[in-house]
């Protein structure tokens, strides 16, 4: 099992609910497999709205969620890929935690 970190940059006008769906979408997809490749949440931390540096997609604030897990190395391609395709994400960053 490997530690990772994901940074997310939502779109403001996200609902709470919005905001929820993908983070029970990111929970389900750590948490699929079988008892040896299954992952663990960590932690959930939902920041809440900012004014970004920058527009994004033409957007000037937006919601921060980071999200640490334990996981396979599988599990994060699934979940960049399940990323990309939503419209509500405006960023994200998916890091490794290296052990010191």
């Amino acid at each position: 099992m490997r530690e990772y970190e994901l940074y997310l940059v939502l779109d403001a006008e996200a609902e709470e609910a919005d905001v929820q769906a993908i983070i029970d979408r990111l929970t389900q997809i750590v948490q699929s497999g079988h008892n040896e490749t299954r992952g663990e949440v960590i932690k959930v931390e939902v920041r809440g709205k900012r004014r970004l540096a920058y527009p994004i997609k033409k957007k000037t604030e937006g919601q921060d969620v980071v999200f640490s897990f334990q996981s396979p190395p599988q599990v994060p391609a699934e979940m960049e890929r399940v990323l990309k395709i939503n419209e509500r994400v405006l960023r994200y960053l998916l890091v490794r935690l290296d052990e010191d």
